[in-house]
């Protein structure tokens, strides 16, 4: 029974390696790299390259670590194999040689239970170039080991998913080790290997092994039955009474048992039909955000050249002289305006004529800049231009926007009906669970009731009933029955049918 799945966080929980990421700030990140690939491969021990690469980020700002972690992005199908697992009961835990800084936000953002990671040490704001954790110089088994000893688990209880050499001691330990994308040397040792990048395929393969408990509802286990304080009758006529009250009783239970074991597989159905839907229904609601985003970068870029065309049009329109044309002109008229209003001295009137005549000189200078005005129309028809595909775009833009949105409310009206079938397939399998338990006392009755009438011999219940084929057929019967027995004595399970066809035989 699975109660515990960990993950690795590098490459599994989130798309890519942190440490390589963050390298990429001090410029160091091919060095990094290539000591992430050594250590992944099991060329170098891990603590060698932990410390290693940590050296290199000596001086980086922890400001902008943080940023960095906020940015990384999880692997496909995070978000959904996270809730997947946290709503079938269990545990999750990351037990990673990345660094608390990255591990404490994803733990936060997905709703995970336990993270054990490494430390930078920081002083001043500033990464040392040291790292201290338990996953330093230890391994991943001994922190699993010091993880499960806490839940009051065993290793065959957990789930382990890693990639590279320093996830081989807990994938090798735990009672079901998965390689996801992983190098060579752990696929050799794992259970499960998954080659592609989305981690609903891990939740895929844990499910099947959910699933497959659930038929243990359906059979007798290794426990003895439950001891029965069942009052025969004083007479012997009202024993075999009871036994036919019992047989009838039982066979009910064993109906109703049925009844619930089928509810809760059509539940289940329903639920993983639902939750693939809800998978293609999410993938389209990101395919119609991917296009809003391209889109609105398109959008952007229009704008930024409408908005640069119209910058220089004015740029033009000043080194043209426009103003300049437009003030001179004004002191001409002020000045004609002087001379046909007032009576001057011929001196003074022929300063002004004069100074008239020198503005106009200026002026016709001013005309003769006015040849860049084609290149000032050239840039209104670019900025007109720009402007209409900023309009398009935009239409286009809010269209996407709308058809992302129509998928996200799909897949919200999806998930809650996954949510009610999960709901339901959990309240049918404990019903069916009771019903077992129910059905076992009652075999206990049947046990007592026997030892009184001296025959292990129970009537078939009416589910049973086949047609009788003679002494052939009892002998087949016995043969059968003893090889149940010699099984049941070696430590198999043992099914309801298997144990009344003990009985019928006096078998054991």
């Amino acid at each position: 029974m699975i109660k515990l799945v960990v993950f690795d966080l590098d490459n599994v929980i989130i798309d890519g390696e942190a440490i390589d990421e963050i390298g990429k700030i001090a410029n160091v990140e091919e060095d990094i790299a290539a000591i992430t690939e050594k250590a992944m491969q099991g060329e170098i021990d891990f603590e060698t390259s932990i410390k290693d690469r940590v050296q290199l980020l000596k001086d980086v700002s922890i400001e902008d670590v943080e940023k960095v972690a906020d940015e990384l992005p999880l692997m496909p199908g995070a978000l959904e194999t996270i809730k997947s697992l946290k709503d079938n009961d269990l545990d999750v835990a990351i037990i990673s040689g990345s660094f608390d800084v990255v591990a404490e936000h994803i733990k936060d953002k997905l709703g995970i239970d336990k993270v054990y990671t490494n430390s930078f040490t920081v002083e001043d704001g500033k990464l040392t170039g040291e790292v201290t954790g338990p996953l330093v110089s230890g391994s991943k088994l001994d922190v699993l080991n010091g993880l499960v000893e806490e839940a009051g688990i065993t290793l065959d209880e957990v789930v382990a998913v890693g990639d590279g050499a320093n996830d081989i001691s807990m994938i090798e330990s735990a009672g079901c080790g998965i390689a996801f994308n992983a190098k060579d040397s752990v696929k050799e040792i794992a259970d499960v290997v998954i080659d592609e990048k989305d981690l609903c395929k891990v939740f895929d393969e844990i499910n099947n092994q959910l699933t497959t408990d659930d038929a243990e509802t359906e059979t007798v286990d290794e426990k003895p039955l439950p001891k029965s304080d069942f009052v025969l009758a004083d007479t012997m006529e009202g024993v075999r009474k009871q036994k036919d009250e019992k047989e009838a009783e039982i066979a009910k239970v064993a109906d109703e048992r049925e009844n619930f074991n089928k509810i809760a597989k059509e539940q289940r159905k329903i639920r993983d039909e639902l939750n693939a839907s809800l998978k293609e229904n999410l993938n389209k609601a990101i395919e119609f955000r991917n296009e809003r985003n391209e889109i609105n970068k398109a959008v952007e870029a229009a704008k930024k050249a409408r908005n640069d065309a119209n910058n220089k049009i004015k740029s033009l329109e000043w080194s043209s002289g426009k103003r300049d044309k437009i003030k001179i002109e004004n002191e001409i008229k002020k000045i004609d305006k002087i001379i046909e209003t007032r009576v001057l001295d011929i001196k003074k009137e022929n300063q002004l004529v004069k100074n008239a005549n020198d503005l106009r000189k200026q002026l016709m200078k001013i005309h003769e800049d006015e040849s860049v005005q084609g290149e000032s129309q050239e840039l209104k028809k670019l900025s007109e231009e720009e402007h209409e595909k900023v309009i398009t775009l935009s239409e286009k833009a809010q269209a996407a926007h709308e058809e992302m949105l129509t998928y996200f409310r799909k897949t919200d009206d999806i998930r809650t009906a996954a949510d009610e079938a999960h709901k339901k397939f959990i309240e049918a399998r404990k019903n069916a669970s009771a019903k077992h338990e129910e059905f076992k006392a009652i075999l206990s009755d049947i046990h007592v009731i026997n030892k009184k009438l001296g025959s292990n011999r129970p009537r078939k219940r009416k589910s049973d009933n086949k047609p009788s084929s003679g002494s052939n057929r009892n002998r087949e019967e016995k043969e059968r029955a003893e090889e149940i027995f010699a099984k049941f004595k070696k430590g198999g399970k043992v099914s309801t049918e298997e144990i009344l066809l003990l009985q019928k035989y006096n078998i054991g």
